[in-house]
């Protein structure tokens, strides 16, 4: 199976390039869905600048390289959310820890993992660092959307963007190595670009339950039933306890109103929920296509305003509202 970085041979090849021909940026920003690499690759990029054996690929055997693969290495610095964002204070102690020279390299490496979590605050703090960087400090900055971003951080940083396997592709995968059926493999592979969170998708719980609470909620919806609104109490939040739970459920909702258009429009071998089909027939009898293309905008409007804080029942239950609505 491929690695998430033998998935990014192009990226894999600039930093190769970059370093060879010591032609460094201080700064990169690698925007790019989960499961793309980007972790993956910030490791593999600190690696190859302090690898003990700097004229080839990094080894990942000597003391530098192993490391930093346990994250402890004391020129390598990661920064990520505390709780749901990356906080002024966390950005402030980095400034110190790099207020002062490498201690064993000549090489300083600060990984900002979910970089688009940035409080402004912590942002407006950072763009000092990023415009005025120590010499010998590389700073990579991970995110899912670069739009998040302080515009004047992202204009200070070379930014390389993670292309996702095909849903096709992982579906493959799913079926052809580990055994899932078409039906599962193609629901995860289109919820996910990342394999292992993919076959974790397949086993846990709360995944098939939420699936069932939002297929229910939409027939809920359709038939303008006036408790399909309690159902977000009553079932959805029982159900999806993490905020990203409720982004998977609102991405399963999705899918399901394109697959109604897309019945609609005879492309049936299109559609995500195989197996379902008549179940989509005999909804789409029901809406317009306009009516479902306004459902998909009101679905896309609510997983914005959960990634910008709203509170997931507030914004689920004024969704609710709107589908009824049409």
């Amino acid at each position: 199976m491929e690695t998430a970085i033998e998935q990014q041979p192009r990226i894999r090849n600039f930093i190769e390039a970059v370093i060879t021909k010591n032609r460094l940026a201080h700064a990169y920003l690698f925007i790019g869905p989960r499961g793309t690499g980007k972790r993956e690759m910030a490791t593999l990029f600190a690696q190859r600048l302090l690898c003990s054996q700097p004229d080839h690929p990094p080894c990942g055997r000597c003391l530098e390289c192993r490391r930093i693969a346990r994250h402890n290495h004391p020129d390598v610095h990661w920064l990520r959310p505390e709780g749901q964002s990356i906080k002024i204070d966390q950005v402030r102690q980095i400034q110190k820890a790099f207020a002062y020279r490498a201690q064993e390299t000549a090489w300083r490496v600060l990984i900002i993992d979910q970089a688009d979590t940035m409080t402004p605050q912590a942002a407006n703090s950072l763009l000092k660092f990023v415009e005025e960087p120590q010499p010998g400090t590389v700073i990579l900055m991970l995110a899912e959307d670069r739009e998040l971003i302080l515009p004047t951080i992202r204009s200070r940083c070379q930014e390389l963007v993670f292309q996702p396997p095909s849903p096709g592709h992982l579906k493959a995968l799913l079926i052809e190595q580990y055994g899932k059926s078409e039906a599962e493999a193609s629901l995860v592979a289109h919820l996910t670009a990342d394999v292992e969170e993919a076959l974790n998708f397949c086993q846990i719980e709360w995944f098939a339950e939420l699936k069932r609470v939002v297929l229910q909620l939409i027939e809920d919806c359709l038939r303008q039933d006036p408790r399909a609104v309690y159902q977000i109490q009553d079932a959805w939040l029982k159900v999806a306890k993490e905020k990203e739970h409720t982004d998977t459920g609102l991405d399963m909702m999705l899918f399901w109103y394109r697959d109604l258009l897309y019945i609609q429009l005879g492309m049936e071998d299109q559609i995500v929920y195989i197996g379902q089909e008549e179940r989509l027939r005999k909804q789409g009898l029901s809406l317009s296509r306009v009516k479902i293309a306004t459902a998909m905008e009101h679905i896309l409007e609510a997983k914005r305003r959960l990634h910008a804080h709203v509170h997931p029942q507030l914004l689920l239950e004024q969704l609710v509202l709107r589908l009824q609505e049409g």
